[in-house]
């Protein structure tokens, strides 16, 4: 008897089978968790860029970086940190200002590194 291709193959037809519905299956468990990653990005997305995040953020922006950079100037009495930092909380308070979208997202960024800038001038001045 002639023996075909797919009988010299070395591997068992019912491991094959096996293996073709684990493929199956994760194909299943991969386009059930994309739907639903995206169902959650999608909300997730809709909260996070709500105007309320980010009025409460800076707000706790500005406390915190207020704290710790007046803080900074009353241990190490260096200014300069302060300067900058209250120049990025300035750049992101006047972001709010802007229509939600890319002019927004550009100042926020800027004034969020500005904000970082005179954080990590602050650590330095206290070393």
């Amino acid at each position: 008897m002639a023996r075909t291709m797919f009988q010299t193959l070395s591997i068992p037809t019912t491991r094959l089978d096996r293996m073709a519905m684990g493929l199956s299956g994760l194909c299943l468990v991969h386009c059930l968790a994309t739907a639903i990653l995206l169902g959650l990005l999608a909300s997730a997305g809709g909260i996070l860029g709500s105007p309320i995040i980010h009025e409460v953020g800076l707000t706790l922006a500005m406390i915190l970086g207020s704290v710790a950079l007046i803080r900074g100037i009353v241990e190490h009495g260096y200014m300069l940190p302060s300067v900058v930092g209250a120049m990025g909380l300035g750049t992101m308070a006047g972001a709010l200002s802007l229509p939600h979208g890319g002019a927004e997202t550009i100042y926020t960024v800027i004034g969020v590194m500005m904000l970082g800038l005179g954080h990590r001038l602050n650590q330095l001045a206290s070393e």
